[in-house]
């Protein structure tokens, strides 16, 4: 059995205390393999066990260029490369990963239930588009009132424009956004103010340019098809040094990176039928990690099956994930908002589905999905609220529409304010997606930079069938244009006109009320009741703990409703209108008649606090 090594990085060029040099390559079919360095040095491997090479030497020395020459041909960049300097086309850059002064002894990951995320994408959060330019924003971040940052992934891909998706060395922090030194930096200054930071990572397919890896050995199995092509090996033939080379991906980001937790990227589309899952094994070595350093990391996935067993513990038959994005919530919350039910929001029918949502977080549990046509889902029973990470848009939900409009281009400013309660409100995890909070109008794109024109051409080719399912006659901004990626990036000066000041001003005050108040705060789900009245479009939450509870009326309707409120009895305090005019709402109505009705504004969240349970 290979074992990856969860005190230090194994695989590719590590340097020890002294000033040499360990190398390792998995290279199983190779007959011979030799390092090349820049200097004009080629230095042989000596064949391992299990497919693997190395080589000790003093003649690599970080910062130095090298790659590895396969039976005699050209020099190919280390599978395992940290930093790509010249891009995924050039030499690798030798990297001592050990080496940063780190300044955060002290840091403390929060727990996953006080995480409030703040998802980014490091290329068009700023007008740089780099790590140090991220942190001139960590204090608005801070007085925003987010707790943990995600990084969308910063994996090597080519050219400078890129989702981060179409990477190709899953272990190399992307040299146009700073390199691995300004991340480590990056993660430490976040540290030192108190967030976390969150990696989103891809194990469940390589992009297609630049990618060397099938040169080095099978990584990648015909086995099974995915939407990018072969699958990656985690099950076939030489799949052990494949399984490796991702577990010590996930050690380096923790270990060495200080990272606090990973996104795993759609994985779903990770095909592996071993006796025990990847994801479990990598469970596994987290928690090995963990008991050696004394500091907590989270594994966050994004998983579209409805399968409990993902996040399920081991030791109940699950793989042990600690949390999985909820896309169900947010399609139910966009068609109760006036999302056509059309693409993927087909098989969501509105608010009677984020009511389910609200309840059991799939919304599909076992249920019969129209559009699948079977039976779909398992129960979500036992697993607690902090799971499932909300929202009411991310980056695929924007920039995976044709032209990538954000909700602020879709819906009225007060349904903006609406939406973003029902997420702050849940007993989920809340994610924001970069500047919703003051109501961007610039979109997010999908964007690319391939110099393979065929390539290019594919990928305008495969924007266009995507949007075959959705009803529209527009043509989708051209990927490749640097017009498409310049249109992306967040417009600071926003902030600064009355409008945005306004939502950024509401987004402060629910986030402070859901960190501050010990109701909200807690992801208890089994503390949560929640009625809808299907007609008046209006969703009514109760949540509580053992001296406080909250009520929670959501009007979607564009109309005023006037609803009874059986719940209402007793002292009930409103803490909260989002119609408030402090907020440029139409202002606030008259609280409960005696009869327990009120009047709700139109696309409205009223919030009453009573201490009677």
């Amino acid at each position: 059995m290979i074992r990856a090594n969860i005190y230090k990085r194994s695989i590719g060029v590590n340097f020890d205390d002294d000033g040499g040099s360990e190398v390792l390559v998995w290279a199983p079919l190779a007959r011979s393999v030799e390092l090349s360095v820049k200097n004009g040095k080629v230095l042989p491997l000596k064949k391992e066990k299990h497919g693997y090479w190395s080589l000790f030497t003093d003649e690599l020395q970080p910062g130095n260029s090298y790659g590895f020459s396969l039976d005699g041909k050209n020099a190919l960049p280390d599978p395992a490369s940290v930093f790509q300097q010249e891009g995924v086309h050039g030499l690798s850059v030798a990297t001592d990963v050990k080496k940063f002064d780190w300044t955060d002894g002290n840091w403390q990951n929060p727990n996953l239930s006080d995480y409030i995320i703040y998802e980014l994408h490091t290329g068009t959060f700023t007008t740089d588009g780099t790590f140090a330019a991220i942190e001139s924003k960590l204090d608005y971040l801070v007085e925003l009132g987010i707790s943990a940052i995600e990084l969308m992934p910063v994996a090597q891909f080519p050219g400078e424009r890129n989702w981060g998706y179409d990477g190709v060395f899953p272990f190399a922090v992307h040299n146009s956004y700073g390199g691995p030194a300004a991340l480590k930096k990056l993660v430490d200054v976040c540290h030192q103010k108190g967030l976390a930071v969150i990696l989103d990572v891809v194990y469940n397919h390589m992009g297609p340019e630049g990618n060397y890896l099938g040169q080095y050995g099978p990584y990648f199995t015909e086995k099974y098809k995915t939407p990018w092509g072969g699958a990656i090996n985690f099950d076939d033939a030489w799949c052990d040094g494949v399984r490796a080379y991702f577990i010590e991906n996930v050690l380096m980001w923790f270990r060495d990176f200080h990272i606090d937790a990973l996104r795993m990227d759609a994985v779903h589309a990770i095909k592996d039928f071993s006796p025990k899952h990847i994801l479990q094994e990598i469970k596994e070595y987290v928690d090995q990690l963990m008991q050696a350093t004394g500091r907590s990391h989270y594994l966050i996935i994004e998983c579209d099956l409805n399968d409990n067993r993902f996040i399920k513990p081991i030791a109940g038959g699950g793989f042990g994930i600690d949390a999985q994005w909820s896309d169900e919530f947010h399609h139910a919350l966009r068609v109760t908002a006036g999302q056509k039910q059309d693409g993927y929001y087909a098989d969501f029918k509105g608010i009677g589905h984020l009511t389910k949502a609200y309840s059991d977080a799939y919304v599909y549990d076992g249920r019969y999905s129209e559009e699948r046509h079977r039976f779909f889902g398992s129960k979500t029973t036992g697993l607690a609220g902090q799971q499932f990470v909300v929202f009411s848009q991310n980056h695929d939900q924007v920039g995976n529409r044709m032209l990538g409009e954000r909700t602020s281009a879709l819906v009225s400013f007060e349904m903006q304010k609406l939406m973003a309660s029902a997420v702050m409100l849940s007993p989920y995890l809340p994610l924001l997606f970069m500047g919703e909070e003051y109501s961007e109008r610039n979109p997010f794109l999908y964007f690319v930079s391939h110099t393979d024109p065929e390539l290019v051409e594919a990928v305008r080719k495969g924007r266009r069938e995507e949007f075959k399912g959705f009803m529209t006659d527009a043509e989708a901004p051209d990927p490749q244009a640097i017009e498409t990626f310049e249109h992306s990036k967040l417009q600071w000066g926003l902030i600064n006109q009355p409008f945005h000041r306004a939502m950024l001003s509401y987004y402060k005050a629910l986030i402070k009320l859901r960190k501050t108040h010990p109701v909200l705060k807690s992801c208890n789900r089994e503390n949560v009741e929640v009625t809808v009245n299907e007609p008046q479009k209006v969703l009514i939450l109760r949540r509580w703990d053992t001296d406080q509870q909250l009520l929670c009326l959501l009007n979607f309707s564009d109309q005023k409703e006037i609803i009874t409120v059986n719940q209402l009895s007793g002292r009930w305090q409103k803490i909260f209108d989002s119609a408030a005019r402090q907020w440029d709402g139409p202002g606030e109505l008259s609280d409960i008649n005696s009869d327990s009705t009120i009047t709700l504004q139109p696309e409205s969240v009223t919030i009453y606090n009573s201490n009677n349970v």
